[in-house]
């Protein structure tokens, strides 16, 4: 009938979207994991950044999941920049290896993420056997050998971690670095620097309280989309470091499992961390 949504129909393709995003951060996966302890080549992006071999060729991996899918929608790839209609309807956001400088000096703690704008993600984690997905309104986690499980946030860790790498666009009204000498973090939480965004995944999986970053609108980052929406989806309440919704928000990120933890957070980020 026309002007009625066959929701039958947008669950199985929001399902199918989630499907695509693990498969193509699992591909992307499998070359960071195969690329892992080589002599990679550097590419210089200024200021300190730089992309690595093994991000150039994750990201190859993953556009080809995309394309052989979904040939008709657009990505934006964080080496590759646009591709695609500009126009697209539908957007993939790619980041193939988030974490590039603990991988280059053989650290672990790295991730592929992989985001369809306002639709599925996938976070996949490389060395952990583990992919994360959301089709928009459940969320879990495949584990080789293991099957799935839903995601289910909790703050008992007590563990948050704290974005601290530049740019930081809010300073002097929020410091990160600040937030952790606040005497009411210390006492009730502790602080992690993983330095990828594999641990925003981590908070949707109960493995972390929280984690903040400063930074401007992440809703449409390659780095975060995939983090945000996994988030959303297991039930965490995410925020900018404003306390506003994202993308509404004057940036940064607050995602935290329950309304306490992140009530906590923010009366120290307004109170002057």
């Amino acid at each position: 009938m026309p002007g009625v949504i066959d929701t039958h129909s947008s669950l199985a393709a929001a399902a199918d979207d989630a499907d695509v995003a693990a498969a193509g951060a699992l591909a992307g996966a499998d070359v960071v994991r195969s690329m892992y302890g080589r002599r990679l080549g550097r590419i210089d992006k200024g200021g300190g950044d730089f992309a690595t071999d093994a991000d150039v060729a994750a990201e190859k991996a993953v556009l080809d999941v995309i394309r052989a899918a979904r040939p008709g929608d657009a990505v934006l790839g964080e080496e590759g920049g646009q591709q695609g209609a500009a126009g697209a309807a539908r957007q993939w956001l790619v980041d193939p290896l988030c974490g590039t400088l603990n991988y280059a000096v053989g650290t672990m703690a790295v991730a592929v993420n992989v985001a369809l704008r306002d639709g599925a993600a996938a976070v996949a984690d490389p060395f952990g056997g583990e992919v994360y997905l959301t089709d928009g309104r459940t969320a879990r986690v495949r584990r080789e050998g293991a099957g799935e499980e839903p995601l289910r946030p909790s703050s008992a860790s007590g563990l948050v971690d704290v974005n601290l790498d530049p740019p930081f666009p809010h300073a002097p009204g929020f410091r990160a670095v600040e937030l952790l000498a606040h005497p009411g973090f210390a006492a009730r939480f502790r602080p992690r620097v993983v330095s990828t965004t594999l641990a925003v995944a981590w908070v949707a999986a109960g493995r972390r309280a929280a984690y903040v970053t400063d930074g401007g609108d992440l809703s449409d980052s390659v780095h975060f989309a995939a983090g945000i929406a996994l988030c959303r989806a297991a039930g965490c309440v995410v925020t900018g470091i404003d306390g506003a919704p994202i993308g509404e928000t004057a940036g940064g990120l607050v995602a935290a499992a329950d309304e306490e933890t992140h009530a906590l957070l923010m009366s120290m980020i307004r109170g002057g961390a």
